[in-house]
């Protein structure tokens, strides 16, 4: 799909996603403050009143009567439904889920130092997660944990630090916070679609054929709708979380979301009771608030003071950090993209020159040394030496005249686990594919910054061109010693791995069967 058709369609579906959940969060906090502000009914009103209110605005004055049931033939007028609001939210939020993450490959979704993924694997993990998750809670309401909904909310707040565990596992931290707050909406909108709705329709039959109505209909229905309420400020956090990476990049960030899920909780009971609040609740929310900011803080501050570390490094010469951020960086972050996924620079950032690189080094160095959370996801295929050497071209003070060759580093080793085969395809995903991409055709994103693009595996001539002996000597070598581009690093990690070095060479000439 083009960039700019990408963006645009991103922005349309993000403006509808937006709108429609300011509609239906506005109408959470709404019904939830007209219930704790309601005064009792005044005398001579109908026994099924509970409560009332008058208010103002606008120039005009509102009466308000709440009713737990209505009875045969009263004349209520058009009744108003307040359902589309969720509806509309929940379908948008997963068109934008689809376009932003399911339909970038693994860009936004996997980050293959946390773990290897396939695009199909990510997304079938992120879709289970949407249905069992509702299947789970729904469950859960029919135990006796229905009862106490103090012993309920913990419940459900162990699962969902469950979930945030597992999810920064599989998926990269970004994608990991959004994929927990669309299961939290995923389980609001279904609240409201098979149990809350239909509640009232229930009662609302029961009424229009003259029967006794069940309002334990009701109070089940504002159960699920004060779960939904409590559910709003932490989920708003995690559609926001992609622009704070210190959340998302922290290394135990599924306690960073869980202590964010309790002041976004604990801040919303304090707004809905205020004055009458618990004080262990506002307690437990500052708390919580004080912790997640140590967290981060203490994070930032010892990845900053970290940049001591590499003080003592090799001097590092500005030519070598320019090839870094061309090869890693300025398919993103040019004027004009070569990207896909992005049709202008992400947050308007160009590393195209060196007075740019100088200028914003210490947040790259924030970026994508201290948090890794850039790039995103890893798609240019960043190694841990290269940040290393971005980190000592920092602490050694930015120079711009450090003087010297490209001095690229090597492949770091893969880690020795499962079958030579298992080896070689960990290593191609995770290493080989940055480049080369998952088809082995060049077209990996990386690959649009690269003056000498990478070889294209499908190429059927270039395949009955070469040997296996000759594959083998690029992959352990390098590119530099066929005389080729020496952005084709050596893995000399390999050298002695003759049975992994001959399942990459299968990798590569399977690619010419296609």
């Amino acid at each position: 799909m083009p960039a700019i058709i990408h963006e645009w369609l991103n922005l349309a579906v993000r403006w509808v996603h937006v709108l429609a959940a300011i509609m239906w969060v506005g109408d959470s906090f709404l019904f939830m403050w007209l219930d704790s502000h309601l005064s009792p009914p005044k005398a001579g009103r109908d026994a099924v009143v509970t409560g009332e209110l008058w208010m103002t605005h606008s120039g005009g004055f509102y009466e308000v009567l709440k009713r737990k049931s209505l009875q045969k033939g009263q004349a209520v007028g058009p009744l108003y439904w307040f359902k589309w609001e969720s509806y509309t939210t929940w379908l948008s939020g997963f068109a934008l889920l689809a376009v932003v993450y399911y339909l970038t490959g693994t860009a936004f979704l996997v980050d293959p130092a946390i773990k290897v993924l396939t695009a199909g694997q990510a997304i079938h993990f992120s879709l289970a997660g949407l249905v069992a998750v509702f299947v789970v809670y729904d469950l859960l309401w029919r135990t006796p944990l229905a009862k106490d909904q103090r012993l309920f909310g913990a419940v459900c707040f162990a699962l969902l630090l469950g979930i945030g565990y597992l999810y920064t596992h599989l998926f990269s931290g970004r994608a990991a916070f959004v994929q927990v707050g669309a299961m939290m909406g995923t389980v609001m909108a279904a609240n409201v679609f098979f149990r809350i709705i239909p509640s009232q329709r229930h009662m609302l039959a029961a009424t229009e054929a003259g029967t006794p109505v069940d309002t334990s209909y009701g109070v089940r229905a504002k159960g699920r709708s004060i779960h939904n309420h409590y559910l709003t400020l932490p989920v708003l956090f995690t559609m926001l979380s992609n622009h704070f990476p210190s959340t998302y990049g922290h290394p135990q960030a599924w306690l960073v979301l869980g202590l964010l899920f309790i002041v976004g909780a604990g801040l919303k009971y304090v707004m809905n009771f205020r004055g009458r609040s618990h004080p262990v609740v506002a307690v437990a929310a500052l708390a919580a608030l004080v912790a997640v900011v140590t967290m981060t803080s203490m994070k930032g501050n010892a990845d900053l003071a970290g940049l001591e570390r590499y003080a003592a490094a090799p001097r590092v010469s500005f030519a070598t950090v320019d090839a870094v951020v061309q090869a890693r960086c300025l398919t993103c972050h040019s004027p004009h993209p070569s990207s896909p996924l992005f049709a202008a620079p992400p947050n308007g950032l160009v590393f195209d020159s060196p007075a740019a690189i100088k200028l914003h080094a210490e947040r790259m160095y924030v970026r994508s040394v201290a948090l890794k959370t850039m790039p995103m996801g890893n798609l240019t295929g960043e190694t841990d030496d290269e940040r290393a050497l971005f980190g000592a071209w920092v602490a050694q003070g930015a120079d711009l005249d450090a003087a010297g060759p490209v001095a690229l580093p090597t492949a770091a080793p893969t880690s020795a686990k499962g079958t030579p085969a298992e080896q070689a395809r960990a290593r191609f995903v995770t290493t080989c594919a940055a480049c080369h991409g998952e088809k082995g055709d060049g077209q990996s994103a990386a690959a649009a910054a690269f003056a000498v693009k990478p070889r294209d595996y499908t190429d059927q001539a270039w395949q009955s061109s070469v040997t296996d002996a000759q594959i083998r000597q690029i992959i352990v070598e390098g590119g530099a010693a066929v005389g080729k581009s020496a952005l084709m690093p050596p893995n000399p990690d390999l050298k002695d791995q003759a049975e992994v070095v001959a399942e990459l060479v299968k990798i590569v000439r399977s690619f010419g069967h296609h």
